[in-house]
């Protein structure tokens, strides 16, 4: 059971070094992180626990599927418009009017202080 009191954060990459590294980062910012390794995973995490998650960091690339995390992202933004999002990328960039309204994109490879000032601006207490 999640504590209602607490901060928790959606981190879905499909590379378990990077989502335990953004796990890592996130911890000592204060959340209490969930993880998925693809677009099913995150989707099932969001169904039943979207309304207790302050942030969603998804990277672009998914692992096998037609969906991206973009698509995940837009997703997120249409069914719990209250999560902050950030959209990650080693192999591409993307400009505002390719994320959802108020989402934020990261470059790979992103320092801790990168990912706080999105924490900063996109959660609130």
């Amino acid at each position: 059971m999640l504590d209602r009191f607490a901060r928790y954060a959606l981190v879905t990459d499909g590379s378990p070094l990077i989502r335990m590294n953004i796990q890592s980062i996130l911890t000592r910012a204060g959340f209490r992180v969930l993880t998925a390794a693809g677009f099913d995973d995150a989707m099932e995490i969001l169904a039943s626990r979207g309304h207790f998650l302050k942030l969603l960091i998804t990277d672009v690339q998914r692992p096998p599927g037609k969906l991206t995390g973009c698509d995940l992202a837009f997703q997120c933004a249409r069914s719990w418009p209250e999560i902050g999002i950030v959209v990650t990328s080693g192999a591409t960039s993307l400009s505002p009017g390719e994320l959802p309204e108020g989402a934020l994109f990261v470059p790979k490879p992103f320092s801790e202080e990168m990912v706080g000032r999105c924490i900063h601006q996109l959660v609130t207490e």
